[in-house]
């Protein structure tokens, strides 16, 4: 399986962690992470992306702090 770029798993991780579950937005970026990491549920594909964020050496921030560039 193709892994996603570390800096687009990482700003998938952060959007979903920072919007709320009252956003329409949140089902889209559920779905994509889990297509993006091979899973079917978004709390798998949340401990997968952080996984693989991590072996490469980029970590997720705190939800809503911005990124570093």
């Amino acid at each position: 399986m193709l892994k996603p770029h570390p800096t687009v798993l990482r700003r998938l991780v952060e959007e979903y962690e920072t919007l709320s579950a009252a956003d329409p937005r949140t089902r889209d970026l559920a779905y994509t992470l889990c297509v993006s990491t091979g899973t079917r549920d978004v709390r798998q594909a949340l401990a997968v992306a952080r996984g693989w964020l991590a072996a490469a050496g980029t970590e997720p921030s705190e939800a809503g702090a911005p990124a570093a560039v």
